[in-house]
C-alpha cells in the first residue's frame, strides 16, 4: 500500500491521544496516563507497562503499512536484536499479539497499535540543528555508526527471512517508479523558476545511472532505510538504531547516504564521512563503485524528501519547513547534476 496514497485519520493529538488510551488496555495497563513524545508519521507516546518498565507506544498513520508489512518490521528488528544489535524489541499483548488494530468508534477504521520496548541513548542530533560535538567526539560517533550499520547488513545478507516477510522496496520504482514511496515530487509547489529545470536534469541522470547501477546480494538487501540522527541513539559510547518504520530492500549504500544527507552543511562534513565510510570497512567490504555512488545515493534522498514533503504539508509539518526542506533537498540534486 502506497505510503503517501491515503488519508491519515484521526488528525490531532488528541485524537491520537485517545486511541492510546483505548489501546493500552490490551497490554493490561490501568493506571496511568500515556505521554506523547512525536506526532509525525506515526503518534509515539511512553507508556508504562504493568511490570513497571516504561515502553514507547506507537498509534499507526492510517495505511502507511499493511499488517503483514508491520509485523514483517518487528519480525526483523527482533533478528537484528538477536545478532547483537542494539534495537527496540516488539512487547507482545498477555494475549501474544505483536500489534492490535483499535479505533475511536464503529464508524472511523482501525489503527495499528504496537509498543517496542524503552532504549535509553542520546540522539546523535536534530534535523536543523548544527551538531553538538567535538571533531573527536564526531569521528568516533560516526566510526561507531559505520561499523553498526555494517554489522546489520553483514548479519541480514545472511538472514532468510520467515515466510509472509513483506517490506516495500527502495529500488528504481522505489524512487521513480508511478508510485514512488514517498510521492511524486514532480508536482511539488516548491519547486519553481530555475531550481525546477535543474531538478528535472537531475532526474534524468539519475534515471539513467540507477537503471545501470549493479544490484545484487553483494549490495542489496533489508535496509533500515532512514538513518537520520534522531534514529541513531548513542548510549555509553555504544550506537543504538530505532524507528524502521521505513525499512524495506535496497542497496546498502542509500543506508550510508541517509546517515549522511542531514550533515552535509556541517564544517567537519568531510571527517564525518570519512570516519562513516572508515568505520563501515571495518566490518565490510566496499568496492571504489561503491563510494563513487554515494552522490547518487545522496540525490535519491533528496528527490524522496521533495515528494515527502508536499504531502506533509499542512500536516506534519508547516509550509516553511517544507520550503526549506525542499531547498536543500533541490541544492542536493543539482550538486548531483553538476558533479559536484
Amino acid at each position: 500500500m502506497n505510503a503517501v496514497s491515503t488519508q491519515s485519520e484521526p488528525e490531532t493529538a488528541a485524537d491520537v491521544t485517545e486511541l492510546a488510551k483505548r489501546a493500552l488496555e490490551h497490554w493490561g495497563i490501568r493506571e496511568g496516563e500515556p505521554e506523547l513524545l512525536k506526532f509525525r508519521e506515526n503518534a509515539v507516546f511512553r507508556v508504562i507497562l504493568p511490570t513497571g518498565q516504561p515502553a514507547a507506544m506507537r498509534i499507526h498513520r492510517l495505511g502507511y503499512h499493511t499488517d503483514a508489512a508491520l509485523r514483517s518490521e518487528l519480525q526483523w528488528m527482533g533478528f537484528l536484536q538477536a545478532a547483537g544489535i542494539a534495537t527496540p524489541s516488539a512487547v507482545a499483548t498477555p494475549a501474544g499479539d505483536l500489534f492490535v488494530l483499535v479505533s475511536a468508534n464503529a464508524s472511523v477504521q482501525p489503527r495499528q497499535v504496537d509498543c517496542l520496548s524503552w532504549l535509553e541513548g542520546r540522539a546523535v542530533g536534530a534535523r536543523g540543528v548544527p551538531l553538538d560535538f567535538t571533531p573527536e567526539q564526531a569521528r568516533q560517533v560516526f566510526t561507531a555508526l559505520g561499523r553498526t550499520i555494517a554489522h546489520m547488513h553483514n548479519v541480514t545478507s545472511a538472514w532468510t527471512p520467515p515466510a509472509g516477510f513483506a517490506r516495500h522496496a527502495w529500488d528504481f520504482d522505489g524512487f521513480f517508479g508511478a508510485n514512488p514511496n514517498w510521492g511524486r515530487f514532480e508536482t511539488s509547489p516548491f519547486l519553481d523558476g530555475p531550481h525546477r529545470e535543474l531538478v528535472f536534469q537531475a532526474r534524468e541522470k539519475a534515471v539513467k545511472v540507477l537503471s545501470e547501477h549493479e544490484r545484487s546480494a553483494r549490495n542489496f538487501g533489508i535496509i533500515h532505510a532512514d538513518l537520520v540522527r534522531e534514529n541513531v541513539l548513542v548510549h555509553d559510547g555504544a550506537i543504538r538504531i530505532i524507528d524502521f518504520d521505513d525499512c524495506g530492500y535496497g542497496w546498502h549504500m542509500y543506508d550510508l547516504a541517509v546517515a549522511l544527507y542531514q550533515n552535509r552543511d556541517e564544517a567537519i562534513y568531510p571527517l564525518i564521512e570519512a570516519a562513516l565510510l572508515e568505520g563501515y570497512r571495518q566490518e565490510r567490504a566496499l568496492t571504489a563503485r561503491d563510494i563513487a555512488a554515494l552522490p547518487l545515493f545522496s540525490a535519491l534522498r533528496a528527490f524522496a524528501f521533495l515528494g515527502w514533503v508536499q504531502s506533509r504539508v499542512e500536516g506534519d509539518i508547516t509550509r516553511d519547513v517544507g520550503q526549506r526542506m525542499s531547498a536543500i533537498a533541490a541544492d542536493v540534486v543539482i550538486a548531483y547534476l553538476r558533479g559536484e
